[in-house]
C-alpha cells in the first residue's frame, strides 16, 4: 500500500480550514498534515509537515494564495499548490497558472471532484474547471499596464484621487491620467465602475 498524500490547507476561515480537513479525511489516501491561516505561514508549513500538496485559498493576510503559489514553486519542496476560492473568475485562472499552481478549482466544487483533482495535482496534473479556462481564453489577458493596476488597486483601499497620490507617490493630476486611461480600456463609466470590471475580472490582485 502506497503512503498517503500529505495535505496542507491554507485558508484564513478557520470554519472553511475545518470543512476541507473534514471532507478530505474521509479520502482513504489522503492525510491532512498541516492547517494554517496566513499565506507567509504556507512555506514553513510544508517545509515542517512534508506536505505534498496544498490547498490555497486566493485572498490570505500575510501573503496572497499566488505568491505562496510562487514561493512554493521556487522552494524546491516539491510540494505542488492547487488554488481553491470562491472567486472563480478567468483573471484568478491566469494568474494563478502563471504563479505555478497545479490547479485552479472553486470552493462550491463537489467533494468527490476536489479530491479527484488533488490525486491528479499530485500526479503532476493541471487541473482547471473547463468552463473556466474557456472563459479565459474569450476573456484575455488584463489589458492594464502595471501602473494602471496599481492606481485601481490603491482606489479600492484609499478612497480618493488624493490619498491614492499619496500612497503611490504620484502627483494627482498622473494619478488621473491613469485612471482616465483604466476606464477607457475596461469601457466603464466612471472610476468605481473600472474598479468593479477590473476586479470582476480578476486584474486587481495585488
Amino acid at each position: 500500500m502506497s503512503d498517503p498524500l500529505r495535505i496542507l490547507i491554507a485558508d484564513d476561515q478557520a470554519l472553511v480550514r475545518g470543512a476541507l480537513a473534514s471532507l478530505l479525511s474521509l479520502e482513504p489516501d489522503f492525510e491532512v498534515v498541516a492547517e494554517v491561516g496566513r499565506g507567509d505561514e504556507v512555506l514553513p508549513a510544508v517545509l515542517a509537515s512534508g506536505a505534498t500538496v496544498a490547498l490555497l485559498d486566493l485572498e490570505m493576510p500575510g501573503l496572497d494564495g499566488l505568491a505562496a503559489a510562487r514561493l512554493l514553486r521556487d522552494s524546491g519542496s516539491g510540494c505542488r499548490s492547487l488554488i481553491v476560492t470562491t472567486f472563480g473568475r478567468p483573471g484568478y485562472l491566469r494568474r494563478a497558472m502563471e504563479s505555478g499552481a497545479s490547479g485552479f478549482v472553486v470552493k462550491d466544487t463537489p467533494s468527490e471532484q476536489l479530491a479527484h483533482a488533488v490525486r491528479r495535482v499530485a500526479a503532476g496534473f493541471r487541473v482547471i474547471d473547463p468552463a473556466l479556462a474557456a472563459e479565459s481564453l474569450i476573456t484575455g489577458s488584463s489589458p492594464l499596464s502595471a501602473r494602471e493596476t496599481d492606481v485601481l488597486l490603491s482606489l479600492r483601499s484609499e478612497g480618493s484621487i488624493s490619498d491614492v497620490a499619496i500612497a503611490l507617490r504620484l502627483s494627482e493630476g498622473t494619478v488621473r491620467n491613469h485612471l482616465s486611461s483604466a476606464i477607457g480600456k475596461t469601457s466603464a463609466r466612471n472610476a468605481s465602475e473600472a474598479v468593479r470590471i477590473a476586479a470582476d475580472n480578476g486584474w486587481l490582485i495585488s
